[in-house]
């Protein structure tokens, strides 16, 4: 952004305007939801032998929390970036309502006490996780949106990572299971944010990010990767039940829910029309809580 324009934001920048709703929106609640969900299934998936009340309610804090720090960092980074596009000219930087440096400290705090939760009260690997999420968010993928279109698939890797702390959070370790899960949330993030990114091209093009959907007009290559990796998602969502860690109640849920999500993503890959790309969109959005509900509804009947 020209020299004069950084100049008005930082001058007209008032405090006094400041609302929560402005702090709350640095977190990027949407995100933050879906990593908190999605943190949830890792554990509960995890504790076979029951859930330990008290560790999932530090685990989702810490989780929570870093990952909420995580993204007001994302917001001080691409502020510039985000003054150009008509979609994100209001978010509270670009605004002028919140500076940059508030915005700078505001998330390193919440990155800081995220993961100082994390470590003493659940374990020192799911704060490791945390601090990779964080960082792998914040130092690879924020930057590589400007410069390859392997940007997304990149970031799925942050993305998918909360599901896993879920999971180490509950067991201490690694396992196949929390892997399964792994891989559920990474495949289901290519078909989310592709979908977003074709609806609003025209503005990731204007802001400089090197989107596939920007890279990639007519739309084939989108459409395909989206059609390929919504059937690597409904694959990883019944591995569970092989590993043992779910009855066929849970595989009944996710297939049933792999179907309905692929419905609005063959209509884009026919179609590749910004409606159905926003069907796609509202089907990812709903798929994550409701595969958490399926995993629920098998540890209460199984």
């Amino acid at each position: 952004m020209p020299e004069n324009q950084t100049k008005t934001i930082s001058i007209t920048q008032d405090s006094s305007s400041v609302s929560w709703r402005d702090w709350f929106s640095l977190t990027k609640p949407e995100i933050t939801f879906l990593v908190l969900i999605s943190s949830l299934a890792g554990f509960v998936l995890a504790s076979e032998n029951g859930i330990d009340g008290w560790l999932l309610l530090w685990t989702l804090i810490g989780i929570t929390l870093s990952s909420a720090g995580g993204c007001a960092l994302n917001h001080y980074l691409e502020w510039e970036l985000d003054a150009l596009m008509k979609r994100t000219a209001y978010r509270p930087i670009p605004g002028g309502r919140i500076s940059p440096q508030k915005a700078k400290w505001f998330g390193l705090t919440l990155v800081i006490v995220g993961v100082g939760l994390l470590c003493p009260l659940t374990n020192p690997l799911t704060g490791v996780l945390a601090a990779a999420t964080v960082a792998l968010y914040i130092f690879v993928y924020t930057p590589m949106k400007r410069k390859s279109n392997w940007n997304t698939l990149v970031g799925t890797l942050p993305g998918a990572l909360p599901v896993l702390g879920g999971w180490t959070a509950a067991t201490g370790s690694v396992d196949p299971g929390g892997w399964a899960l792994f891989g559920v949330l990474l495949c289901w993030q290519m078909p989310h944010f592709y979908s977003l990114a074709w609806m609003y091209k025209k503005d990731y093009e204007k802001g400089g990010f090197v989107m596939l959907t920007v890279t990639d007009p007519d739309g084939a290559s989108t459409a395909f990767q989206m059609v390929a990796y919504s059937i690597g998602m409904v694959v990883f969502s019944v591995l569970p039940v092989f590993l043992g860690l779910s009855s066929w109640i849970y595989l009944v849920g996710a297939l049933l829910l792999g179907g309905w999500f692929m419905v609005p993503v063959l209509k884009f890959f026919l179609s590749r029309s910004v409606l159905h790309a926003r069907e796609v969109l509202k089907a990812s959005v709903m798929y994550i809580p409701l595969l958490l509900l399926a995993i629920i509804v098998d540890r209460l009947l199984a």
